[in-house]
Order: C-alpha cells, then structure tokens, then sequence
C-alpha cells in the first residue's frame, strides 16, 4: 500500500472539497476531481506493513467501520464514499440517521498515508450533522478507529484548520506523508445561503494500534 500521490491523479485538480455543507434537504456532491491511491484496488483489504515516523508501526489494509471521538461525543459507523458520476468524491447521504463515510480510494485507517473521512455539519430538517462539533477538538484528542479486521487504530489530533473551501489545502489533505495520518473534513464557518462557506479539516496522527 502506497500514501495518496499527486502523480496517482495524473490530471486531476487540486480543488476544494465540499462536504456535508447544504442547510437545505440535499447536499451538493464535492467538486474535487478523484483522487485515487496507488496501488489500490478499492476492496478496502489487502497486504500492507512499513512503520511510521513516531515509530508506532503502520497496519496492513482493513477497512474501517466505525469511528469515536471521546472529546466531542461522536461514535459513527462508517460507511464506504467512492466516486460521483461527474467523477467528484462521493458524500455520505442525507438520512435522520446521520453516518460518517471513510473515502475508499484513501488508505485505511492505520497505514502509511493520509485516511480520509467525510461528515456532514447539519443534515437538511434532520438538524445537526454526525461532525457537527468537530472544529471543539483540540491538540492531542483522541480519536478511535475499528477496522473490519478486529483491530483498531488510535490517533491523536495535531491541529484543526478553518478554511475558506476556494482556499482548500488539498496538497496538505491528500498529499503524501511518510506515516499513518488521518483527515476528517466537514463544512464549518458562516453561511451563505443554504451553504457553509468554509471547510473544517481536523489533521491527526497515529499514536497506537492493537490487533
């Protein structure tokens, strides 16, 4: 398993990223062009080893399932994001019973590279969003991530970026890095109209693993 690449996109643009942003009852689908990993077949399992820079060794590849957040009360299951048709990043639907979505074209939770997980902030007449509250974490919270295989990975916050969605970092979000790193994204910020005008990007690393 290789981290996401800039050469893996060939073309692809380097855009902001919308995401659970709609006040209404639908949501518009992100307008970045696909980002796909290297190496990567989609199925969410297979081989993978390397050890990250803060010496907790990476996992192999196991899709996630479920995501917890102790700070902020959040504890989602997690369903699989792939591609719109116009070829932009799927994000999760609009139900009463919000759930967060890890993008499949991502590594998984524990392997060397940036993990990528989507929530809405508010979801239409159903209220607020599985992330509503995420831009309250702080440096070196906890977050918790179960994988199909049994194991888990544990990350802790190293910062929180508030930004305008024209002045999205895609480079710092899906850009390669030597280590198992997390990035949960979701709409913050005021509005305009029925949508946020900013994105909220919470960056993490690896702290432990078990089996």
């Amino acid at each position: 398993m290789t981290p996401l690449s800039r050469r893996a996109f060939g073309t692809a643009a380097l855009g902001s990223l919308l995401v659970g942003c709609s006040g209404g009852a639908a949501e518009p689908a992100a307008d970045t062009r696909a980002r796909r990993t290297r190496g990567t077949g989609g199925s969410g399992d297979g081989p993978s080893s390397g050890t990250s820079a803060n010496s907790v060794r990476a996992l192999g590849r196991s899709a996630p399932v479920r995501l917890l957040i102790p700070a902020i009360a959040v504890d989602t299951p997690l369903i699989r994001l792939g591609l719109a048709k116009d070829g932009t990043v799927e994000v999760p639907p609009i139900t009463a019973d919000d759930r967060a979505g890890w993008y499949l074209h991502s590594p998984t939770p524990g392997e060397v590279g940036p993990s990528v997980v989507l929530g809405h902030v508010t979801v239409g007449n159903y209220g607020d969003g599985v992330f509503r509250r995420l831009a309250e974490l702080r440096r070196g919270d906890r977050i918790v991530a179960r994988r199909k295989d049994g194991s888990t990975a544990e990350f802790a916050v190293d910062r929180v970026r508030t930004v305008a969605k024209a002045e999205f970092p895609a480079e710092q979000v899906y850009g390669d890095v030597d280590r198992p790193e997390l990035r949960l994204i979701t709409c913050g910020g005021p509005r305009d109209g029925q949508e946020y005008r900013d994105n909220v990007i919470v960056f993490a690393a690896l702290r432990s693993t078990s089996p």
